[in-house]
């Protein structure tokens, strides 16, 4: 349990097609929703909204986390596709954010689905930057600047998430540097969605 207090919050986004590229198994029980068969054709997922403090470290796990009632996560499995991720996003971050899981989810929703998504075809046909795919996101969204966008990369250079730095009233708000993630000349692969 740690429980610093809310100074903002982060709007994490992973690009699936890397995800269900590097699972084990795609057929098994955690991912098999998101990457086996025609389900395997998920863009970008919701991976969290994350309560954030004013230095690096972060609240989680902040009270006993009850089950999420199957309704929910039937209601969002399209944003995050795992129920075992909806689980875990709960139970680290939700919990310090609200008492009631529905309430948690509802506010992801909204936040998530008003996102609007670069064309990701046309982005992985080019060499990329992270400075190139911070301003695709941000022509994409009034509102949101460059720096307001963090984005992360795995160890081989391709696009893993897409984070957008929030106040506390859940406003677009300038990343501090510990949220920036990879710097704007680091070139970036993005794998393809699936045919």
């Amino acid at each position: 349990m740690r429980k610093p207090p809310i100074a903002g919050y982060l709007l994490a986004m992973s690009w699936s097609p890397q995800h269900c590229a590097t699972v084990r198994n795609p057929k098994d029980a955690r991912d098999r929703f998101q990457c086996a068969g025609d389900n395997g054709r998920f863009g970008w997922v919701l991976h969290g909204l994350w309560p954030e403090a004013a230095n690096p470290g972060y609240p989680q796990w902040c009270r006993p986390a009850k089950i999420v009632p199957q309704p929910v996560l039937r209601r969002h499995m399209c944003m995050t596709p795992s129920a075992q991720l909806l689980q875990h996003e709960w139970a680290k971050h939700g919990t310090c954010m609200s008492p009631h899981p529905a309430a948690y989810f509802r506010a992801s929703e909204l936040m998530f689905g008003a996102v609007r998504f670069p064309d990701m075809k046309k982005l992985a046909a080019q060499p990329q930057t992270a400075g190139s795919i911070r301003r695709a996101f941000a022509a994409a969204n009034k509102g949101v600047a460059e720096p307001m966008i963090a984005v992360a990369i795995d160890d081989k250079g391709w696009l893993d998430e897409v984070r957008f730095c929030l106040g506390p009233r859940m406003r677009p708000q300038r990343c501090k540097p510990f949220q920036a993630g990879a710097r704007d000349q680091r070139s970036v692969r993005i794998r393809p969605m699936p045919r």
